[in-house]
């Protein structure tokens, strides 16, 4: 199917991307690599779209809330998030309730970091070029963009394609398609981690209780360390 933005849409993309472009800018100027990935990498954006900057290799947590800090933004909260016993715990980093930035606090599977190629990504320079890249979207639509908009088609039968594509594996792909359709099915289910941090805990010494209270988080951790 050929979807075409209106003035509307094509506004809103420019505004997120923006924006995007901004939360970027403190980390690229560092040579701290980041992507931005989904709706606003794909151009399927619409006005509940979230900015999440995802950072492979992070530093310090501590050094990346300064510089988010020093770059004049405000921090709301901060969380540890891990979706599965079978996946890297995460930091989240919010200025609000739909911007944030995340980071691995353990080494990832292939799976885990070809989710964001998945579900379409691009780095700081590619957003200050305005590249749009094809992603899967939430409902295993592979969104292709177009000069007027995008063409969305199903990627069930069609997950070797798909994988070919975006430049990741197949087994990715089925992953990643084995874990929305049963959100689909059941709904959303929790999450097996998320500890919200006070003010005066670091991410450090809340990952060290977690893991002393988790065993299938230490066991995680053994795996890729």
């Amino acid at each position: 199917m050929e979807v075409l933005y209106d003035g509307e849409r094509w506004s809103l993309l420019k505004a997120l991307r923006g924006e995007a472009l901004e939360m970027m800018r403190p980390l690229a100027e560092r040579h701290i690599g980041g992507v931005v990935y989904g709706s606003i990498a794909r151009g399927d954006v619409s006005p509940t779209s979230d900015i999440d900057i995802f950072i492979p290799s992070p530093p310090a947590p501590s050094i990346l809330e300064a510089l988010i800090e020093g770059a004049g933004y405000t921090v709301e909260s901060r969380e540890i998030i891990q979706a599965t016993p079978s996946y890297a715990a995460k930091g989240y980093i919010y200025i609000d309730e739909r911007r944030c930035y995340s980071f691995p606090l353990m080494p990832m599977r292939p799976v885990e970091v070809e989710f964001y190629r998945f579900a379409g990504s691009i780095t700081y320079e590619e957003l200050r070029r305005g590249l749009r890249v094809p992603g899967v979207d939430k409902r295993l639509m592979l969104i292709e963009p177009t000069e007027y908009g995008h063409r969305e088609t199903s990627i069930i039968g069609r997950e070797g394609y798909v994988a070919r594509l975006l430049g990741v594996s197949v087994s990715t792909v089925l992953d990643r398609v084995r874990a929305l359709t049963r959100r689909r099915e059941i709904g959303r289910t929790g999450v097996y981690v998320k500890r919200s941090l006070s003010p005066d805990e670091s991410f450090g010494e809340v990952l060290e209780e977690l893991l002393r209270l988790k065993p299938a988080m230490r066991r995680r951790l053994r795996e890729l360390d």
